[in-house]
Order: structure tokens, then sequence, then C-alpha cells
């Protein structure tokens, strides 16, 4: 049996075909078969909190203080983090930053310098 791919919207797995939409029951979102197949084919894209594709070596900058989880540590609004490393999951960066050491941040709190 051919497995339909997930929402590209919500991540549902609850999708059907209707003709030649995909269509998501959860979230209403339609898209065609091909665009689905172009989607799976390519790498995740990861932006930052204004939307800014980041890649690998960028450099970011905080906006929003953080507190560091299991420390009563905060890494502060502005503080600069150099050379980031993309990587898959909830926390989409992994980096090292002065004064704390190697930590994940999450993109939507960060911006491209």
């Amino acid at each position: 049996m051919f497995k339909l791919p997930n929402c590209p919207k919500c991540n549902s797995e609850y999708t059907y075909e209707d003709r030649n939409l995909i269509i998501c029951p959860e979230c209403s979102y339609e898209w065609t078969a091909e665009l689905g197949a172009e989607n799976t084919e390519n790498e995740k894209v990861i932006k930052d909190a204004n939307g800014n594709v980041l890649s690998d070596g960028d450099s970011v900058t905080v906006i929003k203080d953080l507190k560091v989880k299991g420390s009563s540590l905060v890494v502060k609004i502005g503080t600069k983090v150099k050379n980031i490393r993309l990587v898959d999951g909830d926390h989409d960066i992994d980096c090292k930053i002065d004064g704390f050491g190697a930590m994940k941040l999450k993109s939507e709190f960060v911006k491209k310098v």
C-alpha cells in the first residue's frame, strides 16, 4: 500500500487523496502530489525569528533572555553566537556560547547577524 506524505503545514499523518490533490483533514491544507514529492527531497529549511534562512557557520544574536535549564544562569538578550551548526530536533541550533559552553537553541529565539 502506498503511504501518503504527512501534511507539510501541520505534519499530520491523516492525509487523504482526492483526484490530483492531497488534503489534510486537520488543518484543511491542500497540495498536489508533485509538490509533496519536491518537499520530501529537499532539506529542511531553518529560519530565524525574522524569516532569514540560517546555515552552518552563521553568526546569530539572541533576541530574548533565555533561562538555562538546570541552572540559575540566563543567556541575556543581545548575546552574539558565532559559528552555529544546524541539527534536527526541537532545538535546531547547536553552538558554543562564551561563559556558558555548549548549548542548543531554538531558531525562533535568534536573529541572523
